[in-house]
């Protein structure tokens, strides 16, 4: 029988070991020393809840499907019924082609052609590497197609330290979040201080619902690290992106997957916001030829 997520694709650099499967080029396991680093789902299984999925050619939602770019109107698919939303881009369930594959790196790469709600056709490739840091991934796509596109990226793993997130710890360097809307729409930015959302120290996370865009990240050495840590243990997951490319982080605490609930907190680098594409906040534009290309690290002790 076809295992639903594709071919699984190992990688091990010792003491790190993953498994990417082609399926949405997405990211099943992530271990360090046996223990993991991400909650992913058992082989022989789709990906549930867009674990470890590649956001791709937009992050998150975009509202009603709908949106005007160079004057004209589009609408795409409605995927997320109960809000009325696009959700997650158009990448997640292609079988994406292996280019390359070793011990510790994994190449992958499709087309999405233009169609009905999204203007030209792009060639994406994602890269999974293992190293002594953990495991680094780069998106990138290229605008192959004759029209201008607006483009939007991100990456969708759960970090996890194997403890409920509620007697956890959690780092998020930013100043700024989007408030949310019933619907997973954004507001305006605003500032974390005084608000239950400032993680810019280490805080328990308790009982905070968390499911939030946040921006004006705070780099160190030019790189911006979120940090989920069991207090009990000294156990942590660490996901150290740049800012420069991913000025967006959302943060998601899962709080309606049932069993799983609360088990694993999702951080997305995003290029841009939910609804970049009705907004224009942060939008990428790829020209003709244009190449966009962004990376962050996952790591763990």
């Amino acid at each position: 029988m076809r295992d639903p997520a594709g071919q699984v694709l190992a990688l091990h650099h010792p003491p790190f070991r993953a498994e990417v499967v082609t399926v949405g080029a997405a990211l099943r396991t992530l271990t360090r020393d046996g223990v993991d680093l991400v909650a992913g789902w058992p082989a022989g299984e789709a990906c549930p809840a867009y674990r470890g999925w590649v956001l791709a050619p937009w992050p998150n939602r975009v509202a009603d499907g709908r949106y005007a770019f160079d004057g004209v109107e589009h609408q795409l698919p409605i995927d997320e019924v109960a809000r009325g939303n696009a959700l997650h881009g158009l990448a997640g369930w292609v079988v994406w082609a292996v280019t390359a594959h070793s011990d510790s790196r994994a190449v992958l790469t499709c087309t999405l052609p233009a169609r009905p709600g999204y203007p030209t056709s792009l060639d994406l490739t994602v890269t999974y590497d293992l190293g002594d840091g953990g495991l680094r991934v780069t998106v990138e796509a290229t605008n192959v197609g004759a029209a201008r596109a607006p483009y939007g990226t991100g990456h969708h793993p759960y970090l996890t330290v194997g403890r409920r997130l509620d007697e956890c710890e959690l780092t998020l360097p930013a100043s700024s979040y989007a408030p949310m809307d019933e619907r997973g729409h954004p507001g305006a930015a605003e500032p974390v201080a005084g608000t239950e959302l400032d993680f810019r120290s280490p805080r328990a996370i308790g009982a905070t619902q968390i499911d939030h865009p946040f921006t004006a990240l705070d780099p160190t050495d030019d790189e911006v690290t979120v940090v989920l840590r069991d207090p009990a243990s000294g156990r942590e997951v660490r996901l150290v992106s740049d800012p420069a490319t991913f000025p967006w982080l959302h943060a998601f605490t899962a709080d309606d997957h049932g069993a799983r609930a609360r088990e694993s907190l999702a951080v997305e680098p995003m290029t841009c916001p939910p609804d970049a594409f009705g907004s224009g906040t942060d939008l990428v534009v790829l020209e003709p030829g244009d190449t966009h290309r962004g990376s962050f690290r996952i790591t763990g002790s």
